[in-house]
């Protein structure tokens, strides 16, 4: 894909979870939500563009099986697309935050996404490390019972069967797709760090770092709420569900 190309796809995904986060306001918002609407609608948002991208990152390796045997050079259209949407919804959510949440309140999700902004700019750019980036996109599969998580507990649903399935599920597969991916990701890095530039080696494993630390904090955040003591959930309580890829989300 050309820059015009790739500037096009991420200003269009900016626009898309614009328009997401405008559709949700016009549904209804549970009561125990309201005093947090702009939280709501957030997450609902952060919830649709894991949903899309999980799947996606899925199909990827599906539809186009070369590019899990050379993540470095071999990527298809739709995965090089794929990355640029995720681009434009990091850049969107990264704004939403600036202009509707206190920095002190989000400064570790505005921190994950620069990071993520900027290792996956430089992959559409160069077109390089396209199925790495992929990998990484993984991790939004758990992030689809992350953003439900919270969904729930802003829905005073909290002491419910599904919140209690949903949270073993969320765990399980926070170890399968987050903890496991993040160190998949670090050993290949190490093992091709040979064919990899100092620049993008560098970046790569400072990223790499980061989200590690941010995603072990963030498990044992998960770990204590949910499984560890028992707690009255309210609908202010957000941090321990945003994770990257929440990290929110992040990646």
């Amino acid at each position: 894909m050309e820059l015009n190309s790739v500037l096009l796809t991420a200003g269009g995904s900016i626009g898309f979870f614009k328009l997401v986060n405008c559709g949700v306001s016009k549904l209804h918002i549970p009561k125990t939500a309201c005093r947090n609407a702009w939280k709501w609608r957030n997450i609902c948002t952060s919830f649709t563009h894991s949903l899309i991208t999980g799947i996606w990152a899925v199909l990827c390796f599906f539809v186009h099986p070369q590019m899990a045997e050379d993540l470095i050079g071999t990527h298809s259209v739709f995965s090089h697309t794929l990355v640029s949407v995720s681009i434009g919804y990091f850049i969107y959510d990264f704004l939403d935050m600036v202009l509707n949440q206190k920095m002190i309140l989000s400064w570790e999700l505005l921190f994950h996404h620069t990071v993520v902004i900027s290792c996956f700019g430089i992959t559409v750019l160069t077109g390089r490390y396209v199925g790495f980036a992929v990998v990484a996109l993984l991790v939004e599969i758990n992030s689809v019972f992350l953003h439900l998580r919270q969904i729930l507990r802003m829905a005073s649903l909290a002491e419910g069967d599904l919140y209690r399935i949903n949270s073993m599920v969320n765990l399980g597969t926070y170890v399968v797709f987050r903890i496991n991916t993040l160190a998949w990701m670090t050993r290949w890095l190490v093992l091709n760090r040979d064919n990899i530039p100092l620049f993008s080696y560098t970046a790569g494993s400072v990223g790499l770092a980061i989200m590690t630390a941010m995603n072990i904090v963030l498990f044992y955040r998960l770990l204590r709420s949910d499984f560890l003591k028992s707690s009255t959930p309210t609908p202010t309580d957000c941090k321990e569900s945003r994770g990257q890829g929440e990290g929110k989300k992040e990646t």
